[in-house]
């Protein structure tokens, strides 16, 4: 009976490859083992009647009033078709430079993970977008599928991330438990924007060496990444026509934060009008469009609601089986202390991001290993950027990478598989080198917010 907490959460698993509901498959699963522990005497059914305190501390959390703004925001820049235009400035400019559409892909990449924060969004929107243009202009369909990939999980680590949104709440949650574990009864808090501050630095780094990949890469393999023909000059106030609605609306949400004049959920807010605004000025903001705004809006935070109250319940039932202790006990007995239980736990993440998304991660697996390796002494803010990093990896890794089946959902049939695997390839290398410098030195994640914010 010890091994129930193991038991319910493979069983969970194995319910969600069958491809049930996340959220009901949380909810059920849990309380099918909850009855079973009852029914032995070794669940006790006061842990259950947490349940409706848990439901009314998310509805109360302003923390993720957050998320339907921020979904809000980047589905009407989605529509608003900026990107779009962003991507025919910037492959204007970068025209004359060999393997140049590849950069304008990154750059417009980046610029709309941080407008969207949605992976799947990203990789669909920049792929329809860019990859006809890429495979026209004769780049080989490896290195173009390859960059489309890795550009759109961007929007796992560049603030404002839904991702990092969630985890900073989760992680919030976690740090506050684990001091209080420790017998510290006025606990230090983290926040989601101290996530934020944290995922700069390394987001920015990671796509500084996607463009090093890309021209270097253009370099020694010419025919693979050609010069384009559109070589005609562009206005420099066309440019700036171009990146100030996006650059402007990232720095008011972003700028708000650092400036401590918003709260991330005040910024999101903003992020939300800005977007809208944007899209009036530019009139692609029609009744009929904005009611497929609200709707996917909408669908996106019922998701994201009712898998948290799954996970309440798969939390409840975890903790009231002992599951906590147990996992506390096996890492505390892994080989190589703090080293060893992270290792571990980035490996688990890692292979579980494989069949799972990150919501689903960041609800049911964070709560269960944050506070133990909290406990253990591990950076809140550092565990967050690598626990996102480590998604975003997952994501880009073949065979079962979230990121090569939204491409390949939207890819011409003459693009292979095989093509996307192998353009992703160099990419997911990238990821594992800038975990394996984070995990070295762990100040490209901690001094920017320590110093700001502290």
């Amino acid at each position: 009976m010890e091994y129930l907490p193991l038991l319910m959460f493979v069983a969970i698993c194995l319910v969600l490859l069958l491809g049930y509901p996340v959220a009901f498959s949380l909810a059920g699963t849990s309380l099918a083992f909850a009855l079973i522990g009852l029914a032995t005497g070794h669940f006790d059914a006061a842990f259950l009647h947490a349940l409706p305190n848990r439901i009314y501390g998310t509805m109360g959390n302003n923390s993720l009033v957050a998320v339907p703004l921020f979904v809000l925001m980047g589905v009407m820049l989605e529509k608003s078709r900026i990107a779009e235009d962003l991507l025919h400035s910037m492959s204007r400019v970068f025209g004359g430079v060999r393997g140049g559409l590849g950069l304008s892909v990154v750059v417009v990449g980046m610029l709309l993970a941080a407008s969207t924060g949605i992976v799947g969004a990203t990789v669909v929107t920049m792929g329809l977008m860019s990859l006809p243009s890429m495979l026209k202009q004769g780049y080989s369909p490896a290195l173009a599928t390859g960059t489309i990939c890795a550009t759109g999980t961007l929007g796992q680590i560049i603030p404002p991330s839904i991702a990092l949104v969630l985890l900073g709440d989760i992680l919030s949650s976690a740090y506050s438990q684990a001091q209080l574990n420790m017998g510290i009864f006025t606990p230090k808090t983290v926040s989601i924007g101290d996530l934020f501050l944290g995922a700069i630095i390394p987001g920015l780094v990671l796509v500084l060496l996607y463009c090093a990949y890309l021209v270097l890469h253009a370099r020694c393999k010419p025919d693979a990444a050609p010069i384009g023909s559109d070589r005609q000059t562009i206005a420099v106030g066309e440019v700036v026509r171009s990146l100030l609605p996006p650059m402007a609306l990232i720095l008011a949400v972003l700028g708000s934060i650092l400036a401590g004049i918003a709260t991330p959920t005040e910024a999101a807010g903003v992020g939300a009008l800005g977007a809208t605004l944007l899209a009036l000025l530019r009139n692609q903001l029609s009744l009929t469009r904005l009611r497929e705004v609200v709707l996917s809006t909408t669908e996106v935070t019922a998701m994201v609601f009712m898998i948290l109250i799954g996970a309440a319940v798969f939390s409840l039932v975890f903790r009231g089986f002992g599951g906590e202790e147990m996992v506390e006990s096996l890492f505390r007995q892994l080989p190589g202390g703090v080293f060893g239980a992270t290792l571990v736990v980035m490996l688990v993440i890692f292979l579980l991001g494989f069949i799972l998304d990150f919501i689903e991660i960041t609800f049911v697996v964070v709560p269960i290993v944050g506070p133990v390796l909290l406990t253990l002494g591990v950076d809140p803010i550092w565990l967050g950027v690598m626990i996102a990093l480590n998604l975003q990896t997952s994501f880009l890794t073949p065979p079962f990478g979230f990121a090569l089946f939204y491409l390949r959902g939207v890819a011409p049939p003459e693009v292979l598989t095989s093509d996307i695997y192998r353009g992703v390839a160099p990419f997911v290398a990238i990821q594992l080198l800038l975990m394996g410098v984070l995990a070295l030195w762990p100040q490209l994640a901690t001094w920017l917010p320590y110093t700001l914010m502290r």
